[in-house]
């Protein structure tokens, strides 16, 4: 969490490759993905998915539910197009898009917001990543469909084992949803802790005017 330009998004992108790295390591499970050029790099970067923002933008507008879905198996030769159809059913009836003969073959202008960001997560889930990256990944939803995102992540989360890397600015949400909350200002990490802890009783100046500005902090458990 962190007010708009503390680096909360330009961070996601470093994590994912995305964009350059001047320092630092970028570790999964003790390896560092600043090491590995080629094929291992390629590998690896299996197990990082992102769910972005706008998922329309986020969404090829020509191609239809079902094969935005099972593209990333096509580009890594795990599957032909009739095992990626077949995959693209099973992610569709997982992140609660069903019955998934309605919507594998509709575009993403056909549907709606919520439904756009829930064939997002399910492209992102189709290589079985370790971590998913979220970015802001709700706050273009109304609040309902957020809701129904969040518990839908959080489902997936408790059934995959997937670890789930949050971006927000809404600390209601980080409180609600998050286990363990980091605190960015101005690029630097400032403060973390478990999430009710570090907002019931915030130390950083930064995390104060955060916590102070959102009135209400409610828990979805």
């Amino acid at each position: 969490v962190g007010a708009s330009g503390c680096g909360k998004s330009t961070l996601c992108r470093a994590l994912m490759g995305l964009i350059p790295i001047r320092g630092g390591e970028v570790k999964l499970q003790g390896q560092n993905l600043m090491n590995l050029k080629g094929q291992s790099l390629r590998r690896v970067r299996k197990s990082i998915q992102m769910v972005f923002q706008d998922p329309f933008a986020s969404l090829n507008p020509k191609m239809t539910v079902g094969e935005a879905i099972f593209d990333p198996l096509l580009i890594h030769n795990l599957a032909s197009r009739s095992e990626g159809f077949e995959r693209s059913r099973e992610l569709l009836q997982q992140v609660g898009l069903t019955p998934p003969e309605n919507f594998q073959n509709r575009l993403p202008h056909e549907l709606s917001g919520g439904q756009q960001q829930r064939v997002a997560i399910a492209r992102a889930l189709a290589l079985n990543p370790k971590v998913l990256i979220c970015d802001e990944s709700v706050s273009m939803l109304d609040v309902e469909i957020q809701s129904e995102v969040l518990a839908l992540l959080h489902s997936l989360q408790k059934r995959l084992g997937v670890a789930i890397l949050l971006i927000t600015h809404d600390l209601s949400v980080a409180t609600g949803f998050c286990h363990r909350v980091i605190v960015l200002d101005q690029g630097r990490i400032v403060e973390e802790g478990f999430s009710r802890e570090l907002f019931d009783s915030p130390q950083a100046p930064i995390t104060r005017r955060l916590v102070d500005a959102c009135p209400t902090i409610s828990s979805m458990t």
